[in-house]
Order: C-alpha cells, then sequence, then structure tokens
C-alpha cells in the first residue's frame, strides 16, 4: 500500500448526528483505504436534493453520518489489489454516488445501477463492501457514510465509481459530473433510450433537471420543453437547449405541451422531482407509445396514481431511472464536459465553504437555489 505522510490524523466533515437535526461540522478521523478502493482528497462536492430526505428521516438511514455523493477531488492513497485500475496518487479524479461493488450478478451484466450489494451495504447500513463504515469520530465509534460520504476534507471511494479527469476542467464544478450529470445520462440514454429527432419535456429545472436538457439536446432531440414553476430555473433552460418553456405555476402543462407538438404529446417525459404530483403530470405529456422516466427520489414511500388502461391502451412505458452504468457511462460524461458538450461550469450556481452547507441545503428545500450548489473544500469561512 502507498503511505503518504502527509495525510493528517483527522479532518473536518460535516456530520449529521440524527435525523432533523442539522449539519454539525468537527473533527473526525481520516479515513483509509481498504481492497480495491482509494483515498481522495476532495475539492468539491456537490449537494443533492434527496441528501434531504435522509436528513429529514424520511428515507431511513443509520447516523451519525456524513452524506455527499457526488465528489471531485485528487487521489492521494491507493488501497491494495488497485493495481489495475489505471489509477496513481496525484490523479484529479471525479466520484460518483453508484459505486458498484464490480463482482455481483447485476455488475457482471454491466446493470451497475442494479448493484445490490450497493444497495443493501451503503444505502441501508451505510458501509463499504467488507461491511464496515470507513469513517469514525475521534472516539473510534462508528461513522456511516452515504455513497463516499464526501461532505469531508477526504473520503474513501471503489475504484469502480472513480474516474480520472483530464488537464484543464474545473475542479470543483466537475463535482456535479457524479451524481447530476450521470444521472441525467442515464435517463435520457439508458431510461429513454432517445432516439435522434424524438420530443422530450423535462420536468423540474434543477441541477439534474439542467443537465438532462442538455443531454437531451445534444443526443438529437428534436423538441426540448422544460417545466418548471420557477422563471429563472426556465431561463436557464433555454441556454442548455430547451426549445420551449412552461411555467405550470401560470400555464396548463399539459395543453400547453400538446399545443407545442401540434396535438400529439412528447415522445419522452423525464421527471426530475420525485414527488407525487410531478410524477403523475409527466404521464399525461405522453403521446401513444410515449416513455416516462422518473428520476426523481420521492421521500419515503410515495406513490402516484397511474391510469392503466390509458397505459394499457396507447403502448405507454414507465421507465424508472436511477443513476446510470458507472463504469461505461461516467467515463463518457466527464469526457463530454471535458470537450465542452455539457456545460457542468454554467450548472452550478454557487460555491460555499463546508460551514455553510447546512445552510445551503436548507435554502435547497426552500427551492431557493438554482442549479447545483457546490462545496468548495478549500474555502474556509464560517
Amino acid at each position: 500500500m502507498d503511505q503518504t505522510p502527509t495525510i493528517p490524523e483527522t479532518m473536518r466533515a460535516a456530520v449529521l448526528i440524527a435525523p432533523g437535526e442539522p449539519l454539525e461540522v468537527r473533527r473526525v478521523r481520516t479515513p483509509r483505504p481498504r481492497s480495491g478502493e482509494v483515498l481522495v482528497k476532495v475539492t468539491g462536492c456537490g449537494l443533492c436534493h434527496s441528501d434531504l430526505h435522509v436528513m429529514s428521516g424520511k428515507i431511513p438511514f443509520p447516523t451519525p453520518a456524513v452524506l455527499g455523493h457526488e465528489v471531485s477531488g485528487t487521489v492521494v492513497e491507493l488501497g491494495p489489489n488497485t493495481q489495475h485500475s489505471g489509477l496513481a496518487a496525484g490523479d484529479a479524479v471525479c466520484g460518483a454516488f453508484l459505486m458498484p461493488c464490480g463482482q455481483c450478478p447485476d455488475c457482471a451484466r454491466g446493470r451497475d445501477d442494479l448493484c445490490a450489494p450497493f444497495f443493501w451495504l451503503n444505502r441501508v447500513q451505510g458501509q463499504l463492501f467488507d461491511g464496515s463504515s470507513r469513517l469514525a469520530d475521534l472516539d473510534g465509534s462508528v461513522i456511516a457514510q452515504y455513497s463516499m460520504g464526501g461532505l469531508a476534507e477526504y473520503c474513501v471511494i471503489p475504484v469502480t465509481a472513480v474516474t480520472p479527469m483530464p488537464d484543464g476542467m474545473d475542479a470543483v464544478a466537475a463535482a456535479i459530473l457524479g451524481c447530476a450529470a450521470m444521472t441525467a445520462y442515464g435517463a435520457v440514454r439508458r431510461g429513454a433510450d432517445l432516439r435522434y429527432g424524438e420530443t422530450v419535456a423535462v420536468i423540474g429545472i434543477g441541477g439534474v433537471g439542467s443537465n438532462i436538457v442538455q443531454v437531451a439536446h445534444e443526443l438529437g432531440a428534436r423538441t426540448v420543453i422544460a417545466i418548471d414553476v420557477d422563471d429563472e430555473k426556465l431561463e436557464h433552460a433555454i441556454r442548455y437547449g430547451a426549445s420551449d418553456v412552461i411555467n405550470s405555476r401560470n400555464v396548463d402543462a399539459r395543453e400547453r405541451v400538446f399545443a407545442l407538438t401540434e396535438g400529439r404529446g412528447v415522445d419522452v417525459a423525464i421527471e426530475a422531482l420525485g414527488l407525487p404530483a410531478t410524477f403523475e403530470q409527466a404521464l399525461t405529456l405522453l403521446a401513444d407509445g410515449g416513455r416516462m422516466v422518473p428520476v426523481g427520489l420521492a421521500a419515503g414511500t410515495q406513490t402516484a396514481a397511474v391510469e392503466i388502461n390509458r397505459l394499457v391502451r396507447r403502448g405507454q412505458q414507465v421507465c424508472g431511472s436511477y443513476g446510470a452504468r458507472t463504469r461505461t457511462d461516467l467515463p463518457v460524461v466527464v469526457d463530454l464536459a471535458a470537450r465542452g458538450v455539457l456545460d457542468y461550469r454554467g450548472v452550478v450556481s454557487e460555491r460555499v465553504s463546508l460551514y455553510h452547507a447546512e445552510a445551503t441545503y436548507r435554502r435547497l428545500e426552500r427551492g431557493a437555489v438554482s442549479g447545483r450548489a457546490v462545496v468548495e473544500m478549500a474555502l474556509n469561512d464560517r
């Protein structure tokens, strides 16, 4: 193992002590990588809306915990059995929220997004693949980690979920590639299987929705209709490639979508909020034979109504999409960003210090964050 003497014994991390409690920035033990893992010094960590469900307790997760599941940073240490990863100390990397084990039946058939060990060990128990967390308080008590636990100065990531970044990329803004951008790519490329010339509607133009608009536009959608209740977000959507925008607070979205598509509806409707109302709304926008792709996580076990007869008679589909296929898709997303195809810098609307993560999450909860906010670990203002 490559032992790097400059790795400190402790680090700052934003810790969720219990559901409903504010994040607390405290010193914890610096984690170290084990077999098939790397230690990354975090440069940036995106603040994602799905974290709010964990913070509120609406999605059960063990506490205390460190959240943060889309990161950028620098590899500072490699654990055993990483010699074939192509990674080296000093590499600038992005880390993906969906960390496949690489060995289960689903991973073996290329479905990283369905990796059962990841869901059972990490999403249920806050652990990595050996059944333990890499995080601990100063007294040795265990701290759970949501994905890699990126709201900290250092994090451990399996090599299956890490991709190098080429020179010249914005190392802070690139944090969003591991969730917001990868989820968008997975929704359009995998979930929707978008074909050239098709029409698309996107509901919810936040960090993920903004990227969905871009990906759909770049992969050949003829029409991309952005739907939200915030005019500022809709203005940004036009810059990302939306051909039309609809403020559904003021306009009947279904009526407007059908007018824009000559009474047909859209081939693909992608829902990025995880709300029953917008889930149901997305279904109403579909053309005959259309596909609805939900990507937003709901709070807890919420359900939405589906008009069964219309779904059956009109040959429509509902295709859930969780992230993407990390090992194959994250390198593609990074390449798209590096070549300027994806405007990842523009999606990042603000950069805050770790000490301001809690306040920023609260603004995100109120809908007051346009695009994606990112913690820039080098900032130290309180």
